[in-house]
């Protein structure tokens, strides 16, 4: 072979060989792009997410709370690029309340909640609070529980507290698997970045189909000292009561035993979390954790009879009260705000029944969202909350305005005017019984088309 023709069988072969190169560039280039591809399937972006026109104009200043600190991050549970955990670390002393949702089908988290507040607590150790959203770890039998542990041991380890003291909650999608391994990968990023004033970080951390975060402070001058309170909540679909209709978390330097801590706490339910209803379905995560750290220069509250106790109970109450409308002004596609008002019922459970049946019924809350004054539709709520009732002592009011009474619509109604006031984002119905002295109020919101819109494709 001449020359001139190896040169130009070396150059053929080398171009060949570099086609192939580049082939095989191009190829593993295409693979790996699928890879990144499928990744994004899997765990897509975070949805672009339209506030609540009832959400209040920002996140409210919170004071810090001594002996507690917050983290948040991006664990990838179900969306990228946003975050989904959020962890406290409490302070040795504080001192821990719960309530939990009655549901028989509660999540493995609630279960291990409510079996750690069981029997005297060890308030001498530190403690932790551990929330993902995403994923509910609900219905999924054996290793619900073993997701449950692999969090709540690995926070126990990183943080150096009992793992009896380290409480969890997971809200989203129920029935599928906690990928466990993925909050555990980020919870030393979480420790050190642990930071008193991050909780309205922790609050965006909880939110699942929520608008806007929930937040809601409150203080009072103790015997010696200022008593803090701080809340963030979560909660904007499956909101009915049967406590604690949301993800809840209240903290407070107040020094007051557990016992105590957990009598006020349960008495303060009904008239706050157990008051309220979006869509009237339970969840099976429902939880609120309260912890008192015992940090402020306060003296302790020991006596619920006491000044101190009374004004630290009527704090909580306006803390939880705020959360729980601030729910409801979240709800999914919400664009009403509901007080209803029953009064005059044989008994308080009678007036709680009406009340229910008003806020809870979906021809209700449909005339209200179409802000049509069809008040015939409380009239069949009454009728149908099995609560004891009259048709000729009963009456109803839209806002001040009589629309029904003496069993025959009002001689003064006046349906322009009952429009017009329909139009407004925040209405009150009332309804009196006139058989007693039963009192409950609730609140509520509208139904609209875009609730639908949100949960028929909740878990795409």
């Amino acid at each position: 072979m001449a020359k001139s023709d190896k040169k130009k069988k070396a150059k053929s072969d080398k171009a060949r060989e570099g086609g192939k190169a580049g082939g095989k560039a191009e190829t593993k280039a295409k693979a790996s792009a699928k890879g990144k591809a499928k990744a994004a399937k899997a765990a897509p972006a975070a949805k672009q997410v339209l506030v609540s026109p009832l959400a209040p104009a920002a996140f409210p200043d919170m004071p810090v709370i001594a002996g507690v600190e917050f983290a948040s991050g991006a664990a990838g549970i179900k969306y990228q690029g946003r975050t989904d955990v959020m962890l406290v670390r409490l302070a040795p002393g504080t001192a821990i309340a719960g309530a939990f949702t009655r549901s028989s089908t509660r999540a493995a988290c609630v279960l291990d909640c409510q079996d750690k507040l069981k029997g005297a607590q060890d308030t001498k150790a530190g403690a932790a609070i551990v929330v993902n959203s995403g994923n509910a770890n609900a219905f999924t039998g054996a290793e619900g529980q073993r997701g449950v542990d692999a969090v709540t041991g690995a926070v126990a380890q990183a943080l150096g507290v009992p793992a009896r003291r380290v409480f969890s909650s997971s809200t989203g999608v129920i029935g599928e698997p906690l990928p466990a391994h993925k909050i555990v990968s980020i919870i030393g990023d979480l420790q050190s970045s642990l930071d008193a004033g991050g909780i309205a970080g922790a609050a965006r951390a909880i939110m699942t189909t929520d608008t806007f975060p929930k937040g809601a402070a409150a203080e009072i001058a103790g015997e010696g000292g200022p008593i803090r309170i701080a809340g963030i909540a979560k909660g904007s679909g499956m909101i009915a009561p049967d406590m604690a209709t949301m993800l809840v978390y209240l903290f407070t330097d107040a020094t007051i035993a557990p016992k105590l801590l957990q009598r006020i706490l349960s008495g303060l339910l009904d008239e706050t979390f157990n008051a309220i209803t979006v869509d009237s379905d339970t969840s099976t995560s429902d939880a609120l954790i309260l912890a008192a750290t015992g940090k402020s220069p306060a003296a302790p509250i020991a006596d619920l009879r006491s000044r101190v106790a009374r004004d630290f109970a009527a704090a909580l109450r306006g803390v939880m009260l705020n959360l729980a409308q601030q729910v409801v002004r979240d709800g999914e596609g919400a664009t009403k705000f509901v007080e209803v008002r029953v009064t005059g019922a044989a008994s308080t459970a009678d007036a709680h029944k009406v009340a229910m049946a008003i806020a809870n019924s979906p021809l209700v809350k449909t005339a209200i969202a179409g802000e049509d004054a069809n008040w015939g539709r409380v009239v069949a709520a009454v009728g149908k909350s099995g609560a004891q009732a009259d048709r000729d002592r009963l009456s109803i009011r839209f806002g001040d305005m009589v629309l029904a009474e003496n069993g025959w619509r009002a001689p003064s109604y006046d349906e322009a005017a009952t429009s017009a006031y329909m139009k407004g984002d925040s209405l009150v119905i009332g309804v009196d019984l006139g058989l007693g002295k039963g009192a409950r109020t609730v609140w509520t919101c509208d139904l609209t088309h875009r609730y639908i819109d949100i949960n028929a494709d909740y878990r795409s």
